[in-house]
């Protein structure tokens, strides 16, 4: 039984380190792996030895100096379980013979590992020490454990958990352990709850697992003990600093120092990149010299954290304040001023403040600052201002400045308690009063001359009043007004602003008959008040103009007369007036031009247009003509106008019917839609014979037979009034009048055919001639006859014609004759 119940587990552990046999042992000819621990049936067969030849003998097994291997009918086999604590591998040599010569290879034995050790922690007594301000997370202290299995395996792998803190004040969770590298650190609440004075120890719980931490894992515990204890890590005290200190540069100015575990510091902030450095040791030292008026102050964070750059605590500040030292000039901020002062400005009147600024310490002496006048150009005359020495107000120390330079250019100086200063330059302009009037050199001008006939726009004079006030300004400037004399703006002012000469322009054409003297009285006034003094008789100046006759042309009322005569009208009526007048009271000839057919007279001296001859609408309706009028003594002076003649019209025409109507007929029985059209037309105006209306003699017969049917105006259409009339030539009686009152009538016999049609609506019959009408045959006998004698003295002519001029034979041509010859 105890044989039948080995075979199957004998057989199973053979299939395990068959399965096993090619574990990681490095160096064998043939690897093995074999689990440690083994409590099944011995010997213990592990695998069997591969590639002996068929022929071996003498199978030897060497290398294990303890007896624990051996070799049976090719299987390798263990007396005793293996430890791997103990021994991880075994290296054995095989031996056998084969034919004569003896052979061997090795074969290499790794223990596989079973979790069969519990971990530990390397120390009994853990402890480790916290200080005051340490941030989460960052590792105060580590706890170590090991464990004696394959540390390639998972039995090694070890896993650590906080299982108890005591005391759990003011906070159970005021630590934290982290599993994998057992390194110990404050939590959030640790971080910043944790105080000496409180709790200064605490007691951990800890535990290790292997098999990372699995349910069926072995585990140890033990007891951390944590102090906790004060830090130096503070923000240092600050630091007033000079600045322009003269060095050595580094110069030492505060210290810092992390009291825990080692660590690394740098400085960080708004300064100029190393301005500020920190030493290994916690030493901060400034490098170069400090400008207050650049910045004067710095707020220096100093970071501490470990060598791997994790911060360890919260960055601490050192504020370094600079102090001041007398070392800016004041300076102006702008290099030139402009101002202006008035002439009559009173003494003492301000007219600029200057400020300069001094960029050292305001909270001290060296920024006050004292003003100083250092210079003026023009020198003369002097003492015309001051500058106040602590306010910077420049003010007018003269009692006057009337007849001083149009502009002066003042040095000012700002100097501080050591004595640097900057200057500026003040340009200041004397601005010009109006305190002088305008006056004319002469109280009358003229008699000027002007003719009559000058144009608009004509310059009749030129004047000017004088001002004393600088050339240019407001209060130089004259404005210049007519007061009297120029009622109706005969004349227009224009002034010359660069020399205020004032010119008097013709602004309305001059007429001697009417007005031949004007006299004009100017005033001259600046465009800006007076501030001293009044405008008197200087101010004012007589102007006189004498219009200078001149012999004008005549003028007519008109331009263009437009004149009506009914057409018919008896010649000899006058038909209009031409109306004209002399300026200088000299006669009038009047003359007509563009009448070529002499249908108009008119008088020489009336200048009355009548008609010469009957005038007939329908001939022409309009007449357009120049009217001359000249002056009786001058005939170089001389004006037109045009006269148009419109004849209006009269009914004084009958209308007439108008085409040949011999050829057209009318098809019986009658054909719808078929008519005559007739057409016909009145010479008179559309007021008479605008709409032209046909009618049938009234008589019943011709009713009856035949109808009239308006088309428009002008046409009407004849047609058949009855389905029937017989074949032949009517004459169909109408009347055509027009739309005058009373109206004008013409009586019509028009002939018209009437005769049957075939499909095509020609007419099947020749229409009868109508009397009194030429025949065709005729017509063409007269064309033949009329060709025929034309023709004749056609022929007559040439002939008479080449033997009056016989053409003589050119040399050329005879040359190119042939000689008759005579046989």
């Amino acid at each position: 039984m105890a044989d039948r119940g080995a075979s199957p587990m004998r057989f199973l552990t053979l299939m395990l380190v068959m399965l096993h046999a090619l574990s990681p042992c490095s160096g064998a000819n043939v690897k093995i792996g074999v689990p440690e621990n083994y409590d099944g049936i011995f010997p213990w067969y592990l695998a069997k030895l591969p590639n002996l030849p068929a022929n071996y003998s003498d199978l030897v097994v060497t290398g294990d100096g303890e007896g624990i291997f051996g070799v049976e009918a090719q299987f390798l086999f263990a007396l005793k379980p293996l430890d791997r604590e103990k021994q991880p591998s075994y290296s054995l040599q095989v031996s056998f013979r084969a034919s004569v010569h003896r052979q061997s290879f090795t074969v290499e034995v790794c223990v596989i590992d079973k979790n069969d050790n519990v971990p530990t922690f390397i120390e009994e007594s853990m402890r480790g020490s916290v200080q005051l301000g340490l941030l989460k997370g960052i590792p105060f202290m580590q706890v170590e454990a090991q464990d004696r299995d394959d540390r390639s395996t998972a039995h090694a792998e070890l896993r650590f958990s906080l299982m108890e803190q005591t005391p759990r004040i003011p906070s159970s969770q005021m630590f934290f352990i982290d599993s994998l590298a057992g390194e110990v650190s404050l939590t959030e609440e640790g971080s910043s709850a944790l105080d000496p004075e409180m709790c200064g120890r605490y007691k951990l719980l800890v535990m290790v697992k292997d098999m990372a931490g699995r349910a069926n894992a072995f585990f140890s515990t033990g007891i951390v003990t944590v102090e906790v204890t004060g830090n130096t890590w503070a923000s240092p005290d600050p630091v007033r600093l000079q600045e322009n200190l003269p060095g050595p540069y580094p110069i030492p100015i505060s210290q810092v120092k992390w009291s825990g575990s080692q660590a690394v510091y740098s400085l960080e902030g708004e300064f100029p990149e190393m301005l500020f450095t920190i030493s290994r040791e916690g030493v901060i030292y400034l490098n170069a010299p400090l400008d207050r008026e650049t910045q004067d102050q710095f707020h220096i964070h100093i970071v501490v954290e470990r060598p791997d750059g994790r911060a360890i605590a919260k960055p601490v500040e050192l504020r370094v304040m600079v102090g001041d030292a007398n070392d800016n000039r004041p300076t102006f901020p702008q290099a030139q001023y402009h101002t202006v002062v008035k002439e009559l400005a009173a003494r003492g009147t301000e007219i600029l403040t200057v400020q300069a600024a001094d960029n050292d310490d305001p909270k001290t002496d060296n920024v006050r600052i004292f003003y100083r006048l250092v210079g003026q150009i023009p020198e003369s005359p002097r003492a015309l201002f001051r500058v106040d020495r602590d306010s910077g107000v420049i003010s007018v120390q003269a009692d006057s400045m009337e007849g001083t330079a149009p502009q002066y250019t003042l040095t000012i100086t700002a100097e501080d308690a050591k004595g640097l200063n900057s200057s500026c330059t003040v340009v200041v302009t004397v601005q010009d009063e109006n305190n002088n009037p305008p006056v004319f050199s002469q109280h009358e001008y003229g008699p000027f001359h002007i003719p009559e006939d000058a144009s608009v726009g004509t310059t009749v004079a030129a004047v000017a009043a004088r001002d004393a006030d600088v050339w240019g300004g407001d209060s130089w400037q004259v404005n210049y007004r007519v007061e009297s004399g120029n009622e109706e703006e005969v004349f227009t002012l224009r002034t010359d602003r660069q020399t205020n000469e004032v010119s008097l322009m013709l602004s309305k054409v001059l007429d001697f008959e009417r007005e031949s003297e004007y006299i004009l009285v100017l005033s001259a006034q600046n465009p800006v008040a007076l501030v001293r003094g009044r405008y008197g008789p200087a101010s004012t100046a007589t102007v006189t103009i004498y219009v200078d006759d001149v012999n004008e042309g005549p003028i007519l009322s008109q331009s263009h007369y437009e004149v009506t005569v009914r057409e018919g009208e008896e010649p000899g009526r006058v038909i209009a007036t031409i109306r004209g007048y002399d300026p200088d009271s000299h006669p009038i000839r009047y003359s007509l031009q563009g009448d070529t057919k002499k249908y108009f007279s008119i008088g020489k001296y009336s200048g009355e247009l009548k008609t010469v001859h009957a005038l007939d609408r329908e001939e022409n309706s309009t007449y357009t003509m120049g009217v001359i009028a000249v002056d009786g003594r001058n005939s170089s002076l001389s004006t037109s106008t045009l006269v148009t003649v419109q004849i209006l019209d009269v009914n004084d025409n009958s209308p007439v019917l108008v085409g040949d109507y011999s050829w057209k007929y009318l098809c019986t029985p009658r054909w719808e839609d078929q008519a005559l059209v007739l057409a016909s037309r009145d010479s008179d105006g559309p007021q008479h014979g605008g709409r032209l209306n046909f009618s049938l003699r009234s008589d019943p017969m011709v009713r009856r037979n035949w109808k009239l049917t308006p088309i428009n105006d002008t046409h009407t259409n004849l047609s058949l009034n009855i389905p029937h009339l017989a074949p032949d030539v009517y004459t169909v009686p109408f009347t055509i009048s027009d739309s005058s009152s009373p109206p004008r009538s013409t009586f019509i016999n028009l002939p018209v055919t009437v005769c049957p049609c075939n499909i095509r609506g020609n007419c099947k019959m020749a229409a009868k001639q109508l009397q009194g009408m030429p025949t065709i045959q005729s017509a063409v006998g007269i064309l033949l006859g009329t060709f025929t004698v034309i023709g004749t003295i056609l022929v007559i002519v040439f002939v008479r014609l080449s033997y009056q001029n016989p053409k003589r034979p050119s040399r050329t041509s005879q040359e190119r004759v042939p000689l008759n010859i005579n046989i």
